[in-house]
C-alpha cells in the first residue's frame, strides 16, 4: 500500500543536522530531534524550522514517558565518537562519552521504528579489541520484535562528497517488516558511474558567499611556512634543517588541499595547523569552504563563533554522503519491495564469528 506522507524521522545527537539534511533531501521529514550543543541547535532550527529541536541532555529525556516525543518511522544520529575516534586513544565502552549509545538503543526499544542508522567513526570497528561494536549489535538486535543489524564502513567520497572522509553507519531493520536491506553501491569514484567530486570543484567560488565565510587572522610566519608546502602536502614537506620546521603528530598539521581530488577529513577542533588550509592561497579554510567539503548547500547558514561553526561542521554527517542511503530504504515506507524471510537471514548473522561478521563492514 503506498503512502503519501513522508517518512517521519525521530533524529538524536543532531548536531547542526547533516545527517537530517541527506534523508530530507530523499523526501524524509523530521519531527522530533535532540543534541546538547547550544549553538548547533540553534543552526538546527534555522533551517529546518523551529520546535523541532530540544536542546538538553539526552540521559535525562525519558523516551518511554514523555508524551511530546511522537511515534516515527526511522531514527537517526551519530552518537558521540570520542571515545572511538583512531586519532585519539581508544577508550570505547569505558570511557564517559562511549556508552552514550544506550541512549540511542532506549529511543529505538521505546518507538519501535521500522529502522535505525547509527553513524560513528572508522575507530569503532577495533575499539576494546572490536568487542566494542560486538556489544553494540548485540544490544540493537536483542531489541524486540526483534533488528537485523548492518554494519558497514562508508567512504563519503565514494558517495558524492569532495571529501574522504570514512564513518561507520549501523543500519538496523525490524525483523517483521519482511525488508532485505542491502547497503548501496558506490556512486562516484572508480567503483562508481561518476568521478569523484573535487576539493577544486566544491570551493570555487566559496568567496562570493556571504555567510560563514570569515578568514582567520593567519602570522606572517605561518603564510611563509604554508609556502613551502606543495599542493596536497603537509607539514611533512618542509624540510628538518629549515627555521620553519615544525612538529606534528598527525597528518592534518598543516594539510593543504590538493585540488584535483576530494580533500582529506575535516576535522571539527584543533590549534597547531589543524585547520586545513587552501590551495594556492597561503591561508586557513573558511567555514563556507569546510561546509563546502561537507556537501552542506549554501543557504545552510551556521549560528555561533567561528570555532562554533567549524566545531558543527567537523562534526556532522555530510548530506550527500548518506542520500543514496536514504533513497534506498524509501520502499520500506512504501511497501513497495517484495517481503523476505529476514527471520532466517537473521539466524545466518547469528552463526557468524565475529570475524565473519565484521568482514561486512569492509568499505563498499
Amino acid at each position: 500500500m503506498m503512502t503519501q506522507e513522508k517518512p517521519k524521522i525521530i533524529s538524536l545527537f543532531s548536531g547542526c543536522g547533516g545527517l537530517d539534511l541527506g534523508f530530507h533531501k530523499a523526501g524524509y521529514q523530521t519531527v522530533w530531534a535532540n543534541d546538547f550543543e547550544h549553538f548547533a541547535c540553534e543552526t538546527f532550527s534555522s533551517y529546518f524550522g523551529n520546535g523541532i529541536i530540544v536542546e538538553g541532555d539526552i540521559e535525562q529525556i525519558d523516551p518511554y514517558k514523555d508524551k511530546s516525543i511522537p511515534d516515527c518511522d526511522l531514527i537517526l544520529g551519530g552518537f558521540p565518537c570520542q571515545d572511538f575516534s583512531m586519532i585519539w586513544k581508544q577508550p570505547g565502552l569505558n570511557g564517559k562519552r562511549g556508552n552514550l549509545y544506550k541512549s540511542f538503543l532506549r529511543f529505538v526499544d521505546a518507538k519501535k521504528p521500522k529502522v535505525f542508522i547509527a553513524e560513528n567513526v572508522k575507530g569503532l570497528l577495533t575499539a576494546n579489541n572490536k568487542k566494542a561494536i560486538q556489544q553494540i549489535i548485540k544490544d540493537f538486535e536483542s531489541i524486540m520484535p526483534g533488528y537485523i543489524v548492518t554494519p558497514k564502513l562508508y567512504n563519503f567520497a565514494d558517495y558524492g562528497v569532495p571529501q574522504f572522509r570514512e564513518r561507520v553507519l549501523i543500519v538496523g531493520v525490524r525483523i517483521d517488516t519482511g525488508f532485505n536491506f542491502t547497503h548501496p553501491a558506490p556512486t562516484h569514484g572508480p567503483k562508481g558511474q561518476y568521478p569523484y567530486v573535487t576539493a577544486g570543484e566544491a570551493i570555487a567560488n566559496a568567496n562570493d558567499i556571504p555567510f560563514n565565510n570569515e578568514h582567520m587572522n593567519i602570522a606572517e610566519r605561518t603564510k611563509e611556512l604554508l609556502k613551502l608546502i606543495p599542493e596536497g602536502g603537509n607539514f611533512t614537506s618542509i624540510p628538518k634543517e629549515h627555521p620553519l620546521y615544525v612538529k606534528g603528530m598527525i597528518s592534518h598539521v598543516y594539510r593543504r588541499l590538493k585540488l584535483d581530488e576530494p580533500s582529506k577529513t575535516i576535522i571539527a577542533a584543533g590549534g597547531g595547523g589543524t585547520h586545513g588550509y587552501h590551495w594556492p592561497e597561503p591561508r586557513a579554510l573558511t567555514n563556507r569552504e569546510r561546509a563546502r567539503l561537507q556537501s552542506f548547500p549554501d543557504d545552510f547558514i551556521f549560528k555561533g563563533t567561528v570555532a562554533d561553526v567549524r566545531k558543527q561542521i567537523g562534526n556532522a554527517v555530510p548530506p550527500n554522503g548518506v542520500f543514496a542511503l536514504a533513497k534506498s530504504l524509501l520502499p520500506l515506507f512504501t511497501g513497495n519491495y517484495h517481503h523476505a524471510d529476514l527471520e532466517k537471514k537473521s539466524a545466518e548473522f547469528q552463526s557468524m564469528t565475529l570475524k565473519e561478521r565484521l568482514d561486512l563492514s569492509i568499505a563498499v
